[in-house]
């Protein structure tokens, strides 16, 4: 039974859309499933040219709590949408939904218990992020939602601000009315910049643990569908987020936030500059000197404070990009995270080692690329930093195989004088393959090395295996071992072999090509076919379902009687 349309509802949840009638019903049957029913629910629509309009109006007329309101015209963005909702509310508290997300069924009840508990303007809860292709879950920021609290203003937790979804909160529509606090209009990053003035705007906020969002990420699908932010290999898209971050700035030095400048610009260059920084590897020349030429600008402007603040990786990147040494930065960007060293380093009259061959001439760059604070010498072997490149790959003369030159770069000079065993380590199943080849010096802190990597010979579970394994090296110092990321060439063409493997096990697919992002690694694609790929492995996984060990073994059993 739906609550009386004619009272007041507790909450208003406008739902945006725009040409996404197949999901809009999912998101509007969230809300629907809510534990806390005395909701009002708007649908927004950006003048839907799909079938958008027809669904909404069938989801109104099932619920009279559901009211569709339609744009004239197609504003662009989020905001139009939510503003035009926000001027038809009814409820005195508000929440924004995408059309392509959900709702928690308890997210209106925890959100608003949250409020009656105290007078705050907002409240924030966790977001739940789901992967359309892999269906993982995580939580956005966990860190920052961990524990339930109320916060005195921003100053009190600058940090918030790298919480910046409009859509996780609930707001008192009293507080967005009294500080005319709208969504802006006619630009991207739209909720950076609404939240960043909630923030500051706010006496009091509170923030609780449980999940009250459910952020549905598609990171590969289609570049013309994807969301603005999937959409970094535009300079638009650049030039958008560098964009909004001038307006927070000027928004905070008005309004008398300026003390928490450095945690913003922190944020920015931990996040956004962060996810840009990644890709860069993928990126041509043209696109790398007009990324440079839009946020070199606003770099320059930011807190020194909030470099220092970044893991030494990052800094290097960041100082390479502002000084113009854009293949250099490519080079170092597929460190990031990964411990991966350079390829080159250099040392100035006082002993300090830098990135790249060349002591830098300025003191700022000096300061920014020194990489002394690493220990690349002193470090333990197991945490010593290596960079292993393949530099040529061919498919083997001989039988279903790779056969790879692999560069090892080791500006530590952690490796003795002379030839080195080194292992190529691949697990696809349960157990590894471990091919052993020799790295020879080529000049001090150089190695190279030829290897084959016999793909027939994987020890390939019975009933098969697919999925992807990123190979690793390995290097040995005593009992010491060292494993590092084996980077490939990121243009090589992608290569296919069918392989009947001789254990038995029906044949397979296996894919040799560059991973697509992050640091590009080597990747290898295994994919059943035959037999295993239409009977065994489904029928592999009925008969496992996650119940032990005697059940998979019965499930081998199984795949056996079928070879």
């Amino acid at each position: 039974m739906t609550p009386d349309s004619t009272a007041t509802p507790d909450v208003t949840i406008t739902v945006i859309v725009y040409n996404d009638a197949e999901r809009l019903p999912r998101a509007v049957a969230s809300l629907r499933r809510q534990t806390h029913p005395d909701i009002e629910i708007v649908i927004s629509d950006d003048h839907s040219t799909d079938a958008t309009p027809q669904v909404a109006r069938e989801l109104a007329a099932s619920d009279d709590r559901i009211t569709y309101l339609r744009l004239p015209r197609n504003s662009g963005g989020c905001s139009a949408p939510r503003n035009r909702a926000i001027d038809i509310a009814r409820a005195p508290f508000l929440m924004f939904l995408d059309s392509d997300d959900e709702l928690p069924e308890r997210a209106v009840e925890l959100l608003l218990s949250a409020h009656a508990a105290t007078e705050v303007d907002f409240v924030m809860g966790a977001v739940e992020r789901v992967r359309v292709d892999t269906g993982r879950t995580s939580t956005w920021m966990p860190h920052l939602v961990a524990e339930r609290r109320t916060v005195a203003g921003i100053e009190a937790e600058p940090a918030l601000f790298f919480e910046h979804l409009s859509t996780s909160k609930m707001y008192r529509k009293a507080f967005l009315d009294r500080n005319n606090l709208r969504f802006p209009e006619g630009i991207h990053y739209e909720d950076q910049l609404f939240s960043a003035q909630a923030y500051c705007l706010a006496k009091a906020f509170t923030v609780i643990p449980e999940p009250v969002y459910r952020w549905y990420i598609e990171p590969y699908g289609a570049a013309d569908a994807a969301s603005i932010s999937n959409q970094r290999h535009k300079l638009s898209n650049v030039r958008d987020r560098v964009h909004v971050q001038g307006l927070i700035d000027t928004f905070l030095t008005e309004s008398g936030h300026a003390g928490v400048r450095e945690a913003k610009d922190y944020k920015f260059l931990k996040h956004d500059f962060r996810m840009y920084a990644g890709d860069l590897p993928f990126r041509d020349e043209e696109w790398l000197r007009g990324f440079a030429d839009i946020v070199n600008p606003y770099l320059a402007g930011l807190a020194q404070g909030a470099y220092e603040r970044l893991p030494r990786a990052e800094r290097v990147v960041l100082q390479l990009v502002r000084d113009g040494r854009l293949a250099e930065a490519q080079v170092a960007a597929r460190g990031l995270g990964h411990g991966v060293a350079p390829r080159e380093v250099c040392v100035d009259g006082d002993g300090r080692l830098y990135w790249g061959a060349q002591v830098p001439d300025t003191s700022s760059a000096r300061r920014e690329l020194t990489l002394t604070e690493l220990v690349l010498v002193a470090r333990p072997f197991p945490s010593a930093q290596f960079r292993h490149e393949i530099t040529r790959i061919d498919r083997s003369p001989e039988g279903a195989g790779l056969a790879l030159r692999i560069r090892t770069y080791d500006p530590g000079l952690r490796l003795p004088v002379g030839p080195q065993v080194a292992n190529l380590v691949v697990a696809p199943g349960r157990r590894r393959m471990t091919t052993r080849f020799r790295l020879d010096p080529i000049r001090p802190g150089v190695f190279e090395g030829r290897v084959t990597l016999d793909l027939a010979s994987a020890p390939i579970p019975r009933d098969g295996f697919e999925g992807v394994r990123h190979p690793l090296i390995q290097l040995t110092e005593g009992h010491l071992r060292n494993s590092g990321l084996l980077l490939a060439p990121l243009s090589f063409p992608r290569l296919r072999a069918h392989i009947p493997y001789r254990s038995g096990t029906s044949p397979h697919v296996v894919t040799a090509e560059p991973e697509g992002r992050g640091a590009g690694r080597l990747q290898l694609r295994w994919t059943p076919v035959g037999v295993t790929s239409h009977v065994v492995r489904p029928l592999t996984r009925r008969l496992v379902g996650g119940r032990g060990s005697r059940v998979r073994r019965a499930a081998r059993l199984v795949a056996s009687v079928f070879h």
